[in-house]
């Protein structure tokens, strides 16, 4: 091609591209090894001036620091100890002078002994304070750094000066010493890279077949003019996929934004086929594809034959002339497409009421101006719906359209359907109807006369009425209106309204049985949750449960979160909160069989450790049941946790243990909040390991929170940032109640749509005054019942309780009786008047008195089966070192 144009190939003369590219990179190569030589020459003597002051500093330092320095500092003469040792360190470090001075500045050493005894030169300030200053200056050997150090005595005080210098030049030399080498790399970098511009450079000659850049512009403005000039759409793809050029014509066609070169032609937002033809780089000779509204004749070939580039070039034609004789085919085209986004579109979620707004919406936007519909109150409510009759009202609940304000009814509107018209008979038979042109008041009127002409009159012209129905039952109607569309509905408008319809009832049965079935798992977990909060005195609480939000993948709704206020004998209250992992039915019905369990193991007032060991126990065996049992589907306890705390108002004492669940927060009365270090335990189920308890003295007024990992936990917030916002929020409202408190923390922590259920439990402690308890030491003396029964007495008038005297004596009686017999001590009796009357007797033994019945001719045997008759409750609690024998007595009826 160079011969064609007349020119010579001596790329000597660098008329070609190559040659002047050749050029371009080896200046610029020799230009930067030049910046870079520069750019070392000037680091080295930074370098140089860096490394004079770190060595002088190193030494000035490790002479103040020297063995002896102080000794010889406070010496007669510190110039005959210190002289020879500072001209030894000078010559062995290297550095030009090793001066020490008094704090005046006095020197007692210099390499030049006639400068011994004069002042120093240089700022000695910050050297006085402590610190340690270098400074660079000119002195009589030339520029140097000097860097001035404390020599401290053994009380820290400043009692000396070290001064070290060098001059730069002596530092200098060393990095001066490296410039051949340097000198040596940057040729050997020079002449690399000048070995790789010549090999680009020949690449570049070989691409441009040697052509200079006038011939290349003028090769280039022919071929853009014929390119852009032709009629039909070119496209050049490369091998990899990627758009190469796209012509003018090919950018209309295909409406391709401006920055498309260099785009996958996958990219290209084109329809499959097409983009797969092109991505192909095929041979195809007019094929037809639609792309948007045209039919675009297609022919393409590869480039890579005859040595040529790898890739492919396509030819667009528009033939959009052939549509005349395919328009039934775009018909049915758009209608499949149609149905095919709705059955996208609409169904997305499990809820009733979305569901319907999702067809509406769709309708309103491809089919239709407007878009209503309107259901019976049973589907809504998720119940088994009924054949619609006559008698039947339906509730609006989806409405969409270009405008709010029509004659239209509204949303929440109740409808009753006349029977007469064309629309509530095709209601009742299931059967579409079609009004092609209300304007002609045909009787559909006849619903509502004065709503009928207000519609006329706003321009809605024509409508189809299809109802809503799912295995054969009718759930509803749906109504489409047109208003700003000319072409009225019409026999085909009506088909694709059937089948649009089909396709949504489906999806709003599936939602509404799905809504009847999350409702009976809402209502069987309430049931097993409490209802309310228990009688006592021992714990200001309040509490929160949400469930998870319904429909999310599956993850919400019903989940195994529990949480439990239980009394306990002796004034005491037993806090629980739960987690059984899962959702739906079996997590909620294992949920139940848990907390009933709970409350069985408390009434034996066992503690919590034991209980959680029991109930550990329970969960295993739970596990091998559902593995015996084998059926299809049904799942074991796969994870569950639980925390139980028992608190004690007469002495303020809690006792709590955990299995795998999150340590509680306790809030002091200061407002200061902590986790409280429960031991922590294995999940329920995993056996084999025991359970420990955390002893907390809590103070009146202190706050106890027990919660699940529900509250904490979320797909956007870490764990540890949730327990740390949790502690946080509860510090800050510490001096909230617990209603309050539990608002507030809901309010910080809780997302707008939890995917996982929560239970939240606040306990604000109180302490009962000491006038309400009152406790003696009994001696194992039977004679000793006598003066229990006066003290006791004297006590119950002391409260105004003289009208249980006579019980609570024999009660007592009766148990000391059988403490100082069969027990060992020592013995003690306790009273609490709570909201009813304890008695207590604790002892040391290990053996628990039984409730039978004396025969005839037995002497004893009838005492504990009085103390059952009298006591309205009554019971054994184990200690540590021994038990405690209670009883419970209603109060009167004006009596707290």
């Amino acid at each position: 091609m160079a011969a064609r144009y007349g020119r010579p190939r001596s790329v000597l003369r660098m008329r070609t591209v190559a040659g002047q590219v050749f050029l371009l990179q080896l200046a610029i190569v020799v230009l930067l090894v030049a910046a870079a030589m520069v750019a070392l020459v000037l680091q080295s003597r930074a370098d140089s001036e860096r490394e004079a002051r770190n060595r002088s500093v190193a030494v000035a330092e490790t002479f103040a620091h020297s063995p002896g320095i102080e000794a010889a500092l406070k010496s007669p003469d510190p110039t005959a100890v210190l002289q020879p040792r500072a001209e030894e360190a000078r010559k062995r470090s290297g550095v030009d002078f090793i001066v020490v001075t008094n704090t005046d500045g006095i020197r007692y050493t210099h390499p030049l002994t006639d400068r011994i005894g004069k002042k120093f030169v240089g700022n000695l300030g910050p050297a006085l304070a402590g610190g340690i200053t270098t400074e660079k200056i000119t002195g009589t050997i030339g520029p140097l750094v000097q860097a001035v150090v404390p020599v401290t005595g053994r009380d820290g005080k400043v009692i000396g000066l070290v001064s070290a210098g060098i001059t730069i030049e002596r530092v200098s030399n060393v990095v001066q010493d490296q410039f051949p080498l340097m000198f040596a790399a940057t040729g050997a970098v020079l002449l690399v890279t000048t070995g790789g511009t010549a090999l680009v450079t020949r690449r570049l000659r070989r691409q441009t077949h040697g052509l200079g850049p006038a011939e290349m512009t003028r090769m280039y403005e022919h071929h853009d003019a014929v390119l852009h000039a032709v009629r039909e759409g070119v496209l050049i793809v490369g091998g990899e996929g990627l758009l190469l050029l796209a012509n003018d014509e090919a950018r209309r066609l295909l409406n391709l934004p401006p920055d498309v070169e260099g785009r996958p032609v996958t990219d290209l937002g084109l329809d499959p086929l097409t983009a797969r033809l092109l991505a192909s780089g095929r041979t195809a000779t007019d094929e037809v594809h639609l792309i948007g509204d045209r039919l675009l004749a297609v022919n393409q070939r590869p480039t890579d034959q005859d040595g040529g580039p790898p890739g492919s070039v396509a030819t667009l034609r528009d033939t959009t002339e052939l549509r005349a004789l395919t328009g039934k085919a775009d018909v049915a085209r758009g209608r499949l497409k149609l149905l095919y986004d709705a059955g996208t579109e609409i169904g997305t979620t499990l809820d009733v009421v979305r569901t319907c707004e999702e067809l509406t919406e769709f309708a309103a936007a491809r089919f239709a101006d407007y878009a209503t519909v309107d259901l019976l109150e049973e589907v809504l409510r998720g119940e088994e719906p009924t054949a619609a009759g006559p008698g039947h009202e339906m509730r609006r609940v989806a409405f969409t359209g270009l405008q709010e304000d029509t004659a239209l009814y509204p949303l929440g509107e109740l409808i009753h359907f006349v029977p007469s018209t064309r629309v509530g008979f095709g209601i009742r038979r299931g059967e579409a109807v079609l009004e092609s042109d209300l304007a002609a008041y045909a009787g559909w009127q006849k619903q509502d006369p004065e709503r009928a002409r207000k519609l006329v009159e706003h321009g809605i012209h024509s409508m189809i009425a299809v109802p809503l129905r799912a295995r054969g039952v009718i759930l509803g109607v749906v109504l489409f209106w047109r208003s700003q569309k000319p072409e009225p509905f019409e026999e085909e408008d009506l088909s694709l309204a059937e089948e649009l319809v089909a396709r949504a009832a489906v999806s709003i049965d599936n939602a509404r049985r799905y809504t009847r079935e999350h409702t009976m798992a809402v209502t069987l977990q309430r049931s097993l949750l409490p209802r309310g909060l228990p009688e006592q005195n021992a714990i200001d609480v309040a509490y929160r449960y949400r469930p998870a939000q319904a429909g999310l993948g599956g993850l919400g709704g019903v989940g195994g979160d529990w949480f439990d206020i239980i009394p306990l004998p002796g004034a005491r209250v037993a806090l629980v909160v739960g987690d059984v992992v899962g959702h739906g039915l079996h997590a909620a019905a294992t949920m139940g069989r848990l907390r009933t369990a709970v409350h069985n193991f408390s009434s034996l007032d066992l503690p919590p450790d034991e209980l959680l060991w029991h109930l550990d126990e329970l969960v295993a065996r739970i596990d091998q049941e559902e593995t015996v049992d084998g059926t299809e589907g049904r799942e074991g306890v796969t994870g569950a946790t639980c925390i139980y705390a028992i608190y004690n108002p007469v002495s303020g004492h809690c006792t709590m243990s955990r299995a795998g669940h999150l340590q509680p927060v306790v809030v002091h009365p200061d407002g200061t909040a902590v986790f409280a270090d429960v031991p922590g335990g294995p999940p329920l189920g995993l056996g084999g390991l025991p359970f420990e308890t955390l002893d907390l003295q809590l103070p009146e007024d202190s706050r106890l929170v027990l919660y699940t990992d529900g509250l904490i936990e979320d797909r956007d917030r870490d764990i540890d940032d949730g327990l740390a916002l949790l502690r946080q929020t509860l510090g800050e409202h510490a001096d909230q109640s617990p209603e309050e408190t539990c608002e507030a923390v809901l309010k910080e922590l809780l997302p707008e749509t939890p995917r996982d259920d929560m239970a939240l439990l606040v306990g604000r402690t109180r302490i009962l005054d000491s006038s309400r308890v009152t406790d003696w030491d009994v001696p194992p003396d039977p004679s000793a019942v006598g003066r229990v029964r006066s003290d006791v007495s004297r006590k119950l008038a002391e409260w105004g309780l003289e009208e249980e005297a006579f019980t609570t004596e024999l009660i007592l009686s009766e148990l000391v009786t059988n403490a100082i017999r069969y027990a060992t001590g020592p013995i003690r009796v306790r009273l609490i008047r709570d909201r009813s009357l304890i008695c207590e007797v604790s002892d040391h033994s290990s053996t628990s008195p039984h409730l039978r019945q004396a025969a005839t001719t037995d002497e004893g045997g009838r005492g504990l089966f009085l103390v059952a008759q009298f006591a309205e409750r009554w019971g054994t609690r184990y200690t540590p070192d021994g038990k405690v024998i209670w009883t419970e007595q209603p109060l009167p009826a004006e009596e707290p």
